[in-house]
């Protein structure tokens, strides 16, 4: 009986799978990169797609549906099954996917926990400060940082307009109304 229960599925794996897909095409958008605006490089790429992620799993926890923490595991589930494979094809050896993929997964964590407290508080200026500690690693090219926040904020708002049903269908819309 055991195995049967490691054979199957989880609930809301798929979900959670096209949530993710549709964040990291979110985080893509090329629009997010370039010299005045995030560092097109593969911690530049990680960044956006905490970003976007965070907010996404924000959301999902903060829905007063039960669902909601499974669907938020489900599209955290995805991102580090996403990353482990990323890495694998990039030709990381076993060894040490484990501890990168733990990196990540800390990183993540810091990133998530600094974004929801400034946005839980409303304070601006706390979100200003996370992003551009985890976006750039020097000096911020200028403006980025609070049209960064802007983003945020928007994308804060319009996730949170969606309603729960879209994504337990594996649905969510990362546009903000311009």
């Amino acid at each position: 009986m055991a195995l049967f229960g490691l054979l199957r599925r989880r609930t809301h794996e798929r979900a959670g799978f096209a949530l993710y897909t549709a964040a990291v095409s979110a985080a893509r958008e090329p629009a997010l990169f370039g010299d005045d605006a995030v560092p097109d490089t593969l911690e530049g790429r990680f960044d956006l797609i905490a970003l976007h992620a965070a907010l996404l799993v924000r959301r999902l926890h903060r829905d007063p549906d039960p669902r909601g923490p499974a669907m938020a595991q489900a599209v955290f589930d995805a991102m580090f099954a996403d990353m482990d494979l990323n890495l694998r094809e990039m030709g990381v050896g076993d060894m040490s996917i484990a501890k990168r993929v733990r990196r990540m997964w800390e990183d993540f964590h810091g990133r998530a926990l600094a974004y929801e407290g400034a946005l839980d508080a409303g304070d601006r200026v706390a979100l200003e400060a996370a992003l551009a500690r985890n976006i750039w690693s020097g000096e911020p090219p200028e403006g980025a940082v609070s049209r960064f926040a802007d983003h945020a904020l928007a994308l804060d708002a319009a996730l949170a307009a969606q309603p729960f049903g879209e994504f337990v269908a594996g649905r969510v819309n990362f546009r903000v109304p311009a």
